[in-house]
């Protein structure tokens, strides 16, 4: 150890440098994990608070836009409902509107249908549960966007109007808009285009988005869809259905995944050079009798010292710089994904280090006696 601490204190310009380099490294680590968590619930916290296991869409439907495609008679939520596993099964109806409050707030919904006698009913945390036939149950976020329990508001086009008597805890949204549970008649009637007055076709009354399925791990999908003629995907799969939601992470992800490397090849590259630099002195310690894995161990510990050093340094700025997001964009950290992103950045670095320590064991002892000379 003598050795690495003697250099981080002789050196600790270099190695400030290079700790800098990674600090920034980590700020944009945790940054851009902040705005993966906080598009992902932007996208799906409205299906993530729903108690499914699973979701029965119509067979055949394109899994990238199941719940703007999928259309399924309502007759498959019985044919579920007695399959083995699954303790419920109920109607589930989802849509995206524009709407005008009587106050005069626009807003976008996107509207999940469900029976108010169903599991899918939520709980409000103000004002009251879904029941009346033109009640509307909206998130917490659609209150922040101006909307109050006791407003009106009148869907465009359809001209359909919905009094809001409650509002959820926490955030619920889906597609980036806020959700607003309505119950299922009326939301069928306002996916059909139906207006006021208007007769209603027989069918509309029918069709349902998907069947939403609560059970345990033993439910059989497979055998479930072919009974009840659907396409099931689970609640997490059902995830990749939101608009954007697959670009949206994977373009993270990818980003992310470049950062990783990035980090390790700048580390890598800081101690290759700083190896070549020092091979006189590894040469002594190797003439004077030390083993190669000290060397080694030496250098690990100064480049492991300087890796926990800058990560922590660069986490606590980005946690300080998430701290002043505002409402304006998604953005949210956990510890989970913090932690888990600044321990791989120091693992990849350490693996950049060893990748370029390894030199070490090719030192030859006569370089320190003069013998390249």
């Amino acid at each position: 150890m003598f050795l690495a601490i003697r250099e981080l204190r002789f050196a600790w310009v270099r190695f400030t440098l290079v700790g800098a380099v990674i600090s920034l490294i980590a700020v944009l680590m945790v940054m851009l994990s902040g705005f993966s968590e906080g598009l992902v619930r932007d996208g799906v916290s409205g299906l993530q608070q729903l108690p499914v296991t699973s979701f029965a869409f119509a067979r055949g439907v394109q899994t990238d836009s199941a719940f703007s495609r999928s259309v399924v008679d309502q007759d498959a939520v019985g044919v579920w409902a007695e399959r083995p596993g699954v303790e419920h099964a109920a109607p589930f109806g989802n849509a995206l509107i524009n709407a005008r409050s009587d106050s005069g707030v626009e807003i976008d919904l996107a509207l999940f249908g469900v029976q108010p006698d169903s599991f899918l009913a939520p709980q409000v945390a103000a004002g009251d549960r879904l029941g009346a036939p033109d009640g509307l149950v909206v998130s917490e976020t659609a209150i922040d966007a101006g909307l109050k329990i006791g407003d009106t508001i009148t869907v465009d086009r359809v001209g359909t109007t919905l009094t809001v008597v409650g509002s959820l805890s926490g955030q619920h949204t889906y597609g980036h808009v806020d959700v607003a549970y309505v119950p299922l008649p009326v939301w069928q009637e306002i996916r059909a285009g139906v207006k006021p007055g208007d007769p209603v076709p027989a069918h509309v009354h029918r069709e349902i988005t998907a069947v939403a399925v609560q059970g345990d791990d033993g439910v059989d999908l497979e055998a479930g869809d072919l009974a009840a003629g659907t396409k099931s995907l689970s609640l997490s799969e059902s995830f990749a259905a939101s608009p954007g939601y697959s670009a949206e992470t994977l373009t993270l992800t990818m980003i992310q995944v470049f950062l990783y490397a990035i980090s390790a090849l700048v580390v890598g590259a800081f101690f290759t050079v700083w190896t070549i630099q020092r091979r006189q002195e590894l040469a002594v310690l190797r003439a004077m009798g030390a083993p190669t894995s000290y060397l080694l161990r030496d250098g690990l510990t100064q480049a492991l010292i300087i890796l926990v050093l800058a990560v922590l340094v660069g986490v606590g700025a980005g946690v300080g710089l998430g701290s002043l997001m505002g409402d304006a964009v998604p953005f949210s950290m956990t510890v989970s994904a913090i932690g888990s992103a600044a321990a791989l950045l120091v693992v990849l670095g350490v693996v950049g280090a060893a990748a370029a320590i390894i030199r070490i064991a090719s030192v030859d002892p006569l370089t320190a006696l003069g013998g390249n000379r």
